[in-house]
C-alpha cells in the first residue's frame, strides 16, 4: 500500500479507503470477533484480497462494503480453522445475515458510528502510554500506515510497529472490553481521548524536533480526528471546543512560513493567507459549544483556549487584537486548567495587554523549572525583556532557549532574536 500509485490506480483506492473507513471497519469487527488485534488483520487480509482481484475484476461500486463482507467472510473461516465454538461461528454468519443488504458502512447507522467511538475509547485506554495511544489512535482510527506515523513523529518505523503491537498486547493481557465507559469513567476517558488528539495536532502545527516548523499531516490528521469526535460527541461542549481550537489554529498553517519555508511568528504573518473556511468552520463548532454552555453543560480549557483562538481569529490584524480580553480568558484558563504552560501563554497576554512589566511579573512567579528543558519559558521571558528595552538580558534568554529546541527552524528564529538584542546593546 506504500508503492508510488497514479491516478485511478486500483492501490490507490484501497489507500483510500483503508484512510476513509478504516475506523468503521476495525470497530465493526472488533464488536464482532471481541479481538482488536484480529480485526485488524481481518481487514488487512481483505485489503491484501482487494489489491489482488481490483486491478483485474475492477473497483467495486462500494469499495467499502467490499472490504467489510471480505473480512467478515474471513472470520468465519478464521474461527472455523481454529475450531472455535459453533456459537461464535453462528453469531458472524447470523451477523453478515442481517447486513447482507447493505451495501455502504454508513448504511449501518448509529450501530457503526458507537462501534469507531468505542475504538477511539480503546486506543486511549489508560493502561496505555501517551505515546502508545497516540500511535494506535493514528494506525487504527486515523487509518495511517506505520511509515506515516514515524515520518510524523521522527522516529524509526519499526519503533512504532513496536509501539503498537506492544499496545495491542497490553490490551489483551488487561482484557480491555470493547464497550463505551460508564458514565464517570467516561468523562475522564474522553479527556484522555482529547488529549490525545491535541498532542497528534500539536506535534504538526509545531514540531518538537527536526528540521521542519510544521508536519501538516499531522496537524491534518489531528483537524480530521476531532471532527469525527464531535460527529460522535454532538453534545460534549469541550468535544466541540476541541474541534473549534484546532480548526481556529490550523487556519494559520499556511501563514507560518515564508516563501522560503522559514518560520512567521504570529504577529507578522500575512492574515490574507490564513484559511477563512476552517476560520468559519472553528467559529461555528465554537458557537455550538457556547450554546451547549448556556443551557447548563460544563465547558473546561478546550472551550476557552477555542475562545482565546477565536479572538485572534476575528481580528483583522495584529494591532487590532483584543489583548485586555484575551488576558481575562487566560485568567478563567489559569482557574479552570492551572498549568505552567497556561501560566507562560498567560504571561504573554499580559504582557500584550497591559504592558511587558506585567507579563514578567507571571513569568517571574512561575518555577524556573517548571516546564523542564522546554524553550517555552525562556522564549517568553525574551520577549518581554525585548519589548521591556532589556536587550542585554534578552538577549541570554532567547539565546537559553536556542539551547533547548531540538527543532531547527525554532532554534534559527530564537538565534536571530538573540542576536538581533545583541546588537541592540552594542549599538549596532
Amino acid at each position: 500500500m506504500q508503492a508510488e500509485t497514479q491516478p485511478g490506480d486500483p492501490r490507490q483506492v484501497v489507500h483510500a479507503a483503508w484512510r476513509a473507513d478504516s475506523a468503521r471497519l476495525v470497530g465493526a469487527l472488533t464488536r464482532l470477533t471481541g479481538d482488536l488485534a484480529l480485526a485488524e488483520d481481518l481487514v488487512q487480509d481483505a485489503l491484501v484480497a482487494a489489491l489482488e482481484q481490483w486491478p483485474t475484476t475492477g473497483v467495486p461500486d462500494n469499495p467499502a462494503g467490499w472490504l467489510m463482507t471480505t473480512a467478515k467472510r474471513r472470520a468465519v473461516d478464521h474461527f472455523r480453522r481454529a475450531n472455535t465454538l459453533r456459537r461464535k461461528v453462528a453469531e458472524l454468519q447470523h451477523a453478515e445475515g442481517e447486513e447482507a443488504a447493505v451495501t455502504d458502512l454508513d448504511s449501518l447507522g448509529e450501530h457503526i458510528e458507537d462501534d469507531v467511538l468505542r475504538l477511539i475509547f480503546l486506543c486511549c485506554h489508560p493502561s496505555l502510554s501517551p505515546d502508545s495511544r497516540a500511535a494506535l489512535t493514528l494506525r487504527l482510527v486515523g487509518g495511517l500506515t506505520t511509515a506515516e506515523i514515524a515520518r510524523g513523529f521522527l522516529v524509526a518505523e519499526s519503533a512504532v510497529g513496536q509501539r503498537i503491537s506492544r499496545a495491542k498486547k497490553t490490551l489483551a493481557q488487561v482484557r480491555a472490553e470493547f464497550e463505551l465507559p460508564a458514565a464517570a469513567e467516561r468523562v475522564a476517558r474522553l479527556d484522555d481521548v482529547m488529549a490525545v488528539i491535541y498532542l497528534i495536532f500539536n506535534e504538526g502545527y509545531t514540531a518538537t524536533a527536526g528540521d521542519d516548523w510544521m508536519r501538516p499531516d499531522l496537524a491534518t490528521e489531528g483537524i480530521r480526528l476531532a471532527r469525527m469526535l464531535a460527529e460522535l460527541s454532538p453534545d460534549e461542549p469541550e468535544v466541540l471546543g476541541l474541534q473549534a481550537l484546532l480548526e481556529l489554529q490550523g487556519s494559520r498553517s499556511a501563514a507560518r512560513v515564508d516563501e522560503t519555508g522559514e518560520p512567521v511568528l504570529l504577529e507578522a504573518q500575512d492574515r490574507s493567507r490564513w484559511d477563512h473556511d476552517l476560520i468559519g468552520r472553528g467559529l461555528a463548532a465554537l458557537r455550538e459549544a457556547e450554546r451547549l454552555a448556556a443551557r447548563g453543560r460544563p465547558v473546561g480549557r478546550y472551550v476557552l483556549q477555542a475562545s482565546i483562538a477565536a479572538q485572534h481569529a476575528r481580528a483583522r490584524s495584529a494591532d487590532a487584537t483584543d489583548w485586555v480580553r484575551i488576558a481575562g480568558l487566560y485568567d478563567i484558563l489559569a482557574r479552570a486548567a492551572p498549568g505552567p504552560v497556561v501560566e507562560v501563554n498567560r504571561a504573554v497576554a499580559h504582557g500584550r495587554a497591559f504592558g511587558p512589566e506585567a507579563g514578567l511579573a507571571v513569568v517571574d512567579a512561575l518555577d524556573p523549572d517548571a516546564l523542564g528543558g522546554s524553550p517555552l519559558l525562556p522564549s517568553v521571558r525574551g520577549d518581554l525583556l525585548e519589548r521591556a528595552g532589556r536587550h542585554g538580558a534578552a538577549s541570554a534568554a532567547f539565546t537559553d532557549a536556542a539551547a533547548r529546541t531540538r527543532n531547527a527552524g525554532e532554534r534559527a528564529i530564537l538565534a536571530g532574536r538573540a542576536a538581533d538584542n545583541l546588537r541592540q546593546v552594542h549599538g549596532r
